[in-house]
């Protein structure tokens, strides 16, 4: 059975490592086994810390996350229903970036409520549950 529930996106694992908003206490309250990460995410994280004045201290904090939550590939399905969400919101002339693209697909593939401060974006994309925990 899967009990998956919650795709984190970038932003809200930068702000739970950040100590910003409200995202450590809906991480505290929230069973691990529900919780979720893309390897697009990552990659955005790697990406981050690579970057960092501090990039072995992100490397760990990363690190310790990965030791609770799952992490999920991009595969055939995300990519399928990728194509269709930039297809429709090219087609009404609402784009969202790519890699939020992909973030997404993801969430539809595996049925997900993706948690993001990226209202903005996320709200473009038909059938996509997004929850703020910032």
């Amino acid at each position: 059975m899967n009990s998956l529930r919650f795709l984190l996106d970038t932003d809200t694992v930068i702000y739970f490592f950040k100590g910003k908003g409200q995202v450590a206490e809906f991480l505290i309250q929230t069973p691990p086994t529900e919780i979720a990460i893309s390897t697009i995410s990552l990659y955005e994280l790697q990406v981050g810390i690579n970057r960092s004045r501090q990039p072995e201290r992100a490397q760990l904090q990363l690190e310790q996350l990965l030791t609770w939550i799952t992490v999920i590939p991009f595969d055939t399905s995300a990519a399928s229903h990728a194509a269709k969400i930039r297809a429709e919101l090219e087609r009404i002339g609402l784009p969202i970036g790519t890699l939020d693209t992909l973030i997404a697909g993801i969430a539809l593939s595996r049925g997900l409520i993706l948690v993001s401060h990226n209202l903005a974006e996320f709200q473009r994309v038909p059938g996509l549950l997004v929850e703020d925990w910032y």
